[in-house]
């Protein structure tokens, strides 16, 4: 992956917590916490 490709993708995702937070009362990141720690403990699990 080149730098100019990196850097857009990175723009992206800040653009889309940020759009997220502004309009959806961030509730994409509160989603995508407990789905971390979902998979960490099923992966635990089977660890």
């Amino acid at each position: 992956m080149t730098n100019p490709i990196a850097l857009a993708l990175g723009l992206i995702v800040l653009a889309v917590f940020a759009a997220d937070a502004a309009f959806n009362g961030a509730m994409l990141l509160t989603f995508l916490g407990q789905q971390l720690i979902r998979v960490t403990e099923w992966v635990a699990f089977w660890r």
